[in-house]
């Protein structure tokens, strides 16, 4: 299966409806049973992740094998959670295809703000290879896979360029649509259509607002600060709850473009859409990957859609089952 096998119905061809579509509640109603059966199966977690820090995560053990084909722990991506519809389909179909599942937040995503005083910023590495370990630890899987979307597609090609030096038994990573160089999609959200920016700052602005009513001293942010434009906000996220100095260090700190997958040595996957509004495609012609990355571009798809046709099926299902199965193979 490749990128170009996508063919989405000649009507849901364009990169915003397939982007908005991703995340529709139509899609959450359509899907809401087996939805409901990932729902059912799956047991709460807090994780010891080092320092201090405590991730929540969900367990889903499969049921339709003797053994399960391994583990398959799943990344959503900014100001989602493991609630969002593309974690829960997925997870779903891979439930249903013999793999166990951990859907894990990452901090202040969901509901976890009141787990760590600190607010979540994307640099936030360390614990997301904390998480991975204890859950390694925890379930000594036959195969631990890491897939994640967005944001959540960075943190698992940078958890799997780290693996091998903490002594990560990783196998795999798959990327979808993950952020390549975060200067140029903050430059893309803000060329975008409006609703682009309106509808990740609306969530943004509610989550700290959380985190302020949690942790007044810890998390300061004015009502005209808050009421700021997602450059000017990060900015002053940066500057008062960060190492990093500037707004330019801090989006450096995260980036994977260039030849930073180079030496990635565990296998892996980036699937991403040459029309995508959020994640430039130019990013991802200008990497400099190993010969274990495989890097699959479809002409069509949004950020995170690749929704085939009017019954709201993401083609990512499929090709996600697709690599797993030959992994499992």
């Amino acid at each position: 299966m490749r990128a170009t096998d996508f063919r989405p119905h000649r009507l849901l061809r364009n990169a915003h409806i397939q982007s908005v579509l991703a995340s529709s509640g139509m899609r959450r109603w359509l899907f809401r049973k087996r939805r409901a059966l990932l729902e059912a199966q799956s047991i709460e977690l807090i994780l010891d992740c080092g320092d201090g820090v405590r991730l929540q995560g969900f367990h889903s053990p499969q049921q339709v094998r003797e053994e399960a084909r391994g583990l398959v722990v799943l990344l959503h991506g900014w100001e989602g959670s493991v609630q969002s519809s593309y974690l829960l389909h997925t997870g779903a179909r891979l439930l249903a295809e013999g793999w166990d599942v951990f859907r894990l937040n990452f901090r202040d995503h969901g509901q976890t703000h009141h787990l760590n005083p600190e607010m979540f910023h994307s640099c936030r590495l360390d614990e997301v290879v904390g998480a991975l370990q204890e859950i390694a630890r925890r379930y000594a899987p036959q195969k631990l896979v890491l897939v994640g979307f967005s944001l959540g597609g960075n943190f698992a090609l940078r958890v799997a360029l780290r693996a091998p030096a903490v002594a990560l038994p990783l196998s795999y990573a798959l990327a979808v649509c993950p952020a390549v160089h975060p200067p140029d999609i903050l430059s893309a959200i803000e060329r975008a259509p409006w609703f682009y920016h309106a509808y990740f700052m609306l969530k943004w602005r509610e989550s700290l607002r959380r985190k302020q009513r949690l942790f007044p001293e810890a998390a300061r942010f004015s009502r005209s600060e808050l009421g700021a434009s997602m450059r000017q906000l990060t900015a002053t996220m940066v500057e008062r709850h960060t190492d990093f100095g500037t707004l330019d260090a801090y989006l450096d700190g995260y980036s994977i473009a260039g030849d930073r997958l180079a030496d990635l040595a565990v296998p892996a996957t980036i699937l991403t859409a040459s029309d995508d509004p959020i994640i430039p495609v130019e990013g991802f012609h200008q990497l400099r990957l190993s010969a274990s990355t495989e890097l699959e571009i479809a002409p069509s798809g949004g950020h995170c859609g690749f929704i085939r046709d009017f019954s709201l099926h993401s083609w990512t299902e499929d090709f996600i089952a697709e690599r797993l199965g030959r992994l499992a193979a």
